[in-house]
């Protein structure tokens, strides 16, 4: 029998189709007696998950760490061995990067280790003494009577109680010997992490796209490329920046005769690299306090100056060069993002907070939706800014026709 077309159909029959453009049924989920049970069901089994993963955070959480750490030391190793990759097996260019690495550490220790550990050792035993001049300087200055333990009292703390602190804190032979062991063991399964997820990045790459549908593999590449480019990128930069803030600063400081140089510089290289926005200040801090309390005060003065100096021809003209293609972030987000990390994971979250959150802004300007500005609101900031308005066009002759 052949089929009727609707306009051969009745007008009843037309009024009892059912209609394919009404909006889809929608499923409403009740709790009832008969599905009671599978709420429960999966109630208990978000408990254990959470369990399980605490679990696996608090017995296995050192693992975790290392493990993670090692993935963060590849990527930021990935831009260097990519381009060695081009000319050698990615493993061999793995090993070559790490073993100079290994020997650019045992050649600063070979060259400058005695001085630094004799230097070092000397300002921690002088640490008393810059504390009673800083609290001399404070008294003549403002007239007070500060010591030593009215400070320490302030803080409950007694000089019998520090000494029994101490006393259980320090260690003797054997634990020095078992904490050497375990810190071997550690460096150790840090190097063979990161060796293995250096060298085979690419394939871990592909296992990790293949985890996600086809729609959405694209993504979790953008996401590994971003990965890679920022922390990569943001690692470099600032160990390059710190290398050359700490030989330069090092040769003036042995010119100017700063008491322990070698520290004082590798101090203020690191810090001001690697703590957002406010590191440069706390980096010249101690050179200054240590210089201006020497025989010589003039020797703190120049530190403070020449850290100015440096500063200002770093900001001008060596760091926009380095981090042209590093982390692009506004130093308060910066060091909002410092003290989230440091407050959650440490010193390694502290100190992987940047690249990170550079990531998450990035993906956010790729996949986040923008929609334009309405003229009142552009206005409204337009005020908020205090920007100048242009004046005024000069009338033409044909205005006054």
């Amino acid at each position: 029998m052949a089929h009727e077309r609707d306009g051969d159909r009745p007008d009843h029959a037309r009024e009892s189709a059912p209609d394919t453009q009404a909006e889809p049924a929608r499923r409403v989920v009740e709790l009832s007696p008969r599905n009671i049970w599978r709420v429960g069901l999966v109630v208990l089994g978000v408990a254990a998950f959470g369990l399980f993963i605490q679990f696996v955070i608090d017995d296995g959480g050192g693992v975790l760490f290392t493990v993670l750490m090692a993935w963060f030391g590849a990527i930021a190793m990935a831009p260097v061995v990519d381009r060695l990759a081009r000319h050698m097996p990615r493993g061999v260019a793995t090993a070559i990067v790490m073993i100079g690495l290994v020997a650019g550490v045992v050649l600063f220790f070979v060259v400058f280790g005695r001085l630094f550990a004799d230097q070092l050792a000397e300002l921690i035993r002088e640490i008393p003494t810059l504390l009673d001049d800083v609290l001399a300087w404070v008294n003549a200055t403002f007239s007070q009577s500060l010591s030593r333990d009215d400070i320490l009292s302030s803080i409950d703390l007694s000089p019998a109680e520090i000494t029994n602190l101490a006393a259980t804190v320090g260690v003797n032979l054997l634990g020095l010997v078992l904490s050497v062991v375990v810190g071997v063991f550690s460096l150790f399964t840090f190097g063979l992490f990161l060796f293995y997820l250096s060298a085979d990045m690419p394939r871990f790459v592909r296992w990790g796209a293949r985890l996600f549908p086809a729609r959405s593999q694209e993504v979790a590449a953008t996401v590994w490329t971003l990965t890679e480019e920022k922390t990569g990128g943001y690692v470099m930069a600032r160990v390059v920046l710190a290398a050359i803030n700490s030989a330069t600063t090092a040769v003036v400081f042995v010119i100017i005769g700063m008491p322990s140089w070698l520290p004082l510089a590798l101090w203020t290289g690191v810090v001001a690299q690697f703590v957002p926005t406010i590191g440069t200040y706390i980096s010249i801090a101690l050179p200054v306090i240590v210089g201006l309390l020497s025989p010589n005060p003039w020797v703190g003065v120049i530190a403070l100056v020449w850290a100015i100096l440096y500063q200002q021809v770093e900001n001008l003209t060596i760091e926009p060069k380095i981090n042209a293609k590093a982390v692009d972030m506004h130093p308060a987000v910066a060091f909002g993002s410092v003290l989230l990390g440091a407050a959650l994971f440490g010193v390694a979250g502290a100190f992987l907070a940047v690249p990170v959150t550079a990531m998450l802004l990035s993906l956010l300007d790729i996949y986040g939706h923008r929609h334009e500005l309405l003229p009142a609101v552009e206005r409204s900031v337009e005020q908020i800014e205090y920007r100048p308005q242009p004046p005024p066009a000069a009338p033409t002759e044909d205005d006054g026709s």
